[in-house]
């Protein structure tokens, strides 16, 4: 018997117990601001803190991913929700039509205005019921709590998750190409576009609670997994080259070139005396320096950046630290080849300095070995499918 309802339970929350923790505190300290600043801006008699509010606190601090819970949802679906409710409470005499008009004009409104946010249909029936009431709430309430409130709990979310680190407010931006070409970025032409997905949902014609981006992001990591599902797990560590050729923060500029040139390669990660990466190198940071842009005269300026300065002093750089790009993306020596194909492809990079659990050098991938990699899983595969077809 039991079991027959066992399916009517929806599947565990996907969350580890540090972001439930995370979205309690939260919602915690994001309701006790918006009381406080109704507190501080209401007087003591009137009501300081509007019920809704706890809803709109969960969204924007559980659920900070949700299109429902951005700032402009959760501000002007509520403040507009209110203004609605107290207009259509003090037009229409009976209570329960009220609350039904202002209820459906509050939805039509949240749609057109994209700031649709569900507890603002709690704000219109609160409101329709009040300014109609024996308290017959006036046009202030709607600015004296409900903007108050709403506006304290937004500046609450964006604060806290940010320390956090969660992208909120959402920010809506395709990436940029780094070719600045008008062709999508290779991942994107590869795979699910972003057409497709519009398509998709255009199709399906039902509103989710989850932005284009995330449902995009989802996408990607879904493919990522089904390639290891199918090719196997190869990990940076099996593809990397390990006699790393790397440069020091003090090395000088013309013995980075020529590190460059003997062993043809095209980066030189820049490490500590402990093998830390603390940045990376390479011939397009000297061509910057020797300002490329410019074609006359280009060479002499190479050769002079490149020969040490007489003296003590010198109004251009010397050594490695001074050109090297600091803020270096690195991948660890376990993590799944499949997790790099977007870091090259949509990323412009062609090199990934490869640490260990100690973040201590340990080798580097380039473009070249990843698609050596999948070339060969490919092969693999097809042989692997031939040979259970001969069977």
């Amino acid at each position: 018997m039991i079991s027959r309802f066992r399916r009517f339970l929806p599947p565990p929350v996907a969350l580890s117990a540090r972001e439930q923790a995370r979205s309690i505190l939260g919602a915690l300290l994001g309701l006790a601001c918006a009381g406080l600043a109704g507190m501080w801006t209401v007087d003591a008699s009137s009501a300081w803190l509007v019920a809704p509010l706890g809803a709109s606190a969960l969204l924007a601090f559980a659920l900070p991913s949700s299109p429902l819970a951005q700032p402009w949802p959760v501000f002007g679906g509520n403040v507009l929700s209110a203004l609605i409710g107290i207009a259509c409470g003090k037009l229409i005499g009976a209570p329960l039509a009220a609350v039904c008009v202002a209820l459906g004009a509050s939805i039509c409104a949240m749609f057109l205005l994209r700031c649709l946010h569900p507890p603002g249909g709690a704000a219109t029936v609160m409101a329709a019921l009040g300014a109609g009431g024996p308290e017959h709430l006036g046009y202030a309430f709607v600015l004296m709590p409900v903007a108050v409130n709403s506006a304290a709990l937004v500046c609450a979310a964006v604060a806290y998750n940010r320390l956090c680190g969660r992208r909120y407010p959402l920010a809506p931006a395709a990436p940029a190409n780094p070719h600045r070409t008008a062709d999508p970025l290779p991942g994107a032409r590869a795979g699910v576009s972003e057409q497709d997905l519009d398509h998709a949902l255009r199709q399906r014609d039902t509103l989710l609670d989850i932005s284009r981006e995330d449902l995009q992001e989802l996408v990607m990591r879904s493919e990522m997994q089904a390639y290891q599902r199918h090719f196997g797990h190869t990990d940076c560590a099996e593809i990397m080259a390990r006699d790393v050729i790397t440069a020091e923060f003090g090395t000088s500029l013309q013995e980075a070139w020529r590190l460059l040139r003997d062993h043809r390669i095209k980066a030189l990660p820049v490490i500590n005396r402990f093998r830390r990466v603390i940045g990376i190198v390479t011939e397009h940071d000297f061509l910057r320096q020797a300002d490329l842009d410019r074609l006359d005269g280009f060479s002499d300026r190479v050769r002079n950046l490149l020969r040490p300065a007489p003296g003590a002093t010198s109004d251009k750089p010397e050594v490695v630290g001074q050109i090297m790009t600091a803020r270096v993306r690195c991948a660890m020596a376990d993590q799944p080849i499949a997790s790099l194909v977007p870091l090259f492809s949509d990323s412009g990079l062609h090199h990934l300095p490869v640490v260990d659990g100690n973040q201590r050098l340990v080798g580097i991938v380039t473009q070249s070995d990843l698609v050596a990699a999948l070339y060969r899983a490919g092969l693999e595969q097809a042989g692997a499918g031939r040979m259970a077809d001969a069977a």
